[in-house]
């Protein structure tokens, strides 16, 4: 989605995170959410290293959970993610407050790939 996503969602904000990711809002490029990391709007999805991330070592760029030999080209800058990502990623930030479950939720740590 280009310009016609925006006027059927909100336009998520990324200064710090958006305040609820949620498939009704619209995301741009390379939005970053804490613990969760980068937008990449052609994919729908986050990922945790920046759209058309180039590594020198490798000569590859990241994007869409893969790596290639070439940036890649798409005219989608915008667009919101599915419901099972949203969901998926509003559960795995960092950036929000969650209140415990007695002393069950304490030690227990979450390794997310």
């Amino acid at each position: 989605m280009l310009i016609g996503g925006v006027a059927a969602g909100v336009l998520g904000g990324c200064g710090q995170g958006p305040a609820t990711v949620s498939p009704q809002n619209v995301y741009t490029n390379n939005c970053y959410v804490p613990g969760v990391g980068y937008y990449h709007a052609p994919f729908r999805a986050w990922y945790a290293l920046p759209y058309n991330h180039f590594d020198p070592q490798t000569q590859r760029y990241f994007y869409g959970g893969q790596w290639g030999t070439a940036p890649f080209e798409s005219i989608t800058n915008l667009s919101s993610p599915t419901p099972e990502v949203a969901a998926a990623t509003q559960a795995r930030r960092t950036d929000i407050p969650r209140s415990g479950f007695g002393s069950s939720s304490r030690g227990s740590h979450h390794v997310w790939s």
